[in-house]
């Protein structure tokens, strides 16, 4: 073998080529876990706090450190006129309405439901708490009225006020303190009740009056009740009678005459029975008894105009002012005729 050819290259020979292995990031081990952990802790029907973090024309994106987009409609946030009532970077309390409920993986939260649910387990604690909740009358619905205190709930005609109101329309738009009698979220039911409220205050109102209440006094009350004997005044929860012929000095036939429902009068106390609660009333004793002057004020000859009255078969009775009558007998009626009877002369 000569130098030349030792001096000729072998060629190398190629081991077999082997394939790397695949190496999977931890990361990447298991999308299901990963979706799992990204919902963790956010379910449908969820109260959460989110960031407004974008206005559309159509919706506003909220945070809520969920995966997906969550949307709420604009209209949500407008006012009555209309008036877009938050900005970026709000903090809003949202109800999870659909996780991921379309194709694109939107979920759709609510900020009126949120109020809602809201709402609901305050007036819930306030019923535990026996509490009094403030609302608005806004319809007239059979049965009674409809009140809202942030929802719905039913006023029974029977619990509007201490006594019947005829006319609930006059209601309506009124803002009042309830108590709540009946409360049900499942069922959707609160009933509420402004007569026991009224029951709580009146007792007070009459715990007071008793205190001040004597013979001779004068107190304002309105008047509660008219009958054809007379009327009930309220004195602040103790009611009091005045009687028809304590309204006035004159003839009346009945006190719807002088007096009207829900009249304030300034009346006098005339008698009060402390053990039985019972108390008289007057409103003519205020003025001074016609009688009193009548010697100076209708001198025996003076002329006077009065008003017929009543008639009985010997003449006829004129008031010349009220409580005090004069007797015209019917022998005085005319010099030029025998009158038998008032009638013939006075109709």
């Amino acid at each position: 073998m000569t130098v030349k050819e030792k001096e000729i290259p072998i060629p190398a020979v190629l081991a077999p080529s082997v394939q790397e292995p695949i190496v999977f990031l931890e990361e990447d081990e298991d999308f299901d876990a990963l979706y799992e952990e990204s919902v963790k802790g956010f379910h449908d029907q969820d109260i959460v706090s989110g960031t407004v973090t974008e206005i559309t024309r159509d919706y506003v994106t909220v945070d809520i450190c969920f995966k997906s987009d969550c949307l709420i409609a604009v209209n949500e946030f407008q006012n009555s006129e209309g008036v877009l009532e938050v900005e970026v970077g709000d903090t809003v309390d949202v109800y999870v309405e659909a996780l991921e409920a379309d194709e694109d993986g939107i979920t759709y939260l609510s900020k009126r439901k949120a109020e809602k649910v809201r709402t609901w387990e305050k007036i819930g604690d306030i019923y535990e708490e026996d509490g009094i909740v403030r609302g608005t009358i806004v319809a007239r619905i059979k049965g009674g009225l409809s009140v809202d205190i942030g929802v719905k709930a039913f006023l029974p005609g029977s619990q509007v006020d201490l006594r019947p109101v005829r006319n609930l329309d006059k209601l309506l738009g009124e803002d009042f303190d309830f108590k709540v009698l009946k409360f049900n979220q499942k069922r959707g039911n609160i009933v509420l009740s402004r007569r026991v409220l009224l029951e709580i205050d009146r007792d007070e109102k009459r715990l007071k009056t008793l205190e001040i209440l004597q013979e001779g006094a004068l107190i304002n009350g309105y008047i509660k009740n008219i009958t054809d004997y007379g009327v009930f005044v309220d004195l602040g929860g103790v009611d009091g009678l005045l009687h028809i012929t304590d309204l006035s000095w004159g003839r009346i036939n009945h006190p719807s005459e002088l007096i009207g429902m829900d009249d304030t009068l300034n009346v006098k106390i005339i008698d009060f029975d402390k053990d039985k609660r019972r108390v008289s009333l007057g409103l003519k004793q205020l003025t001074p008894h016609p009688w009193a002057n009548v010697a100076d004020q209708y001198p025996e000859g003076a002329k006077v105009n009065g008003k017929v009255v009543s008639m009985t078969n010997y003449g006829a009775f004129i008031e010349i002012e009220p409580g005090v009558e004069g007797l015209v007998h019917v022998s005085e009626m005319s010099w030029t005729r025998h009158v038998k009877n008032p009638s013939e002369i006075y109709s």
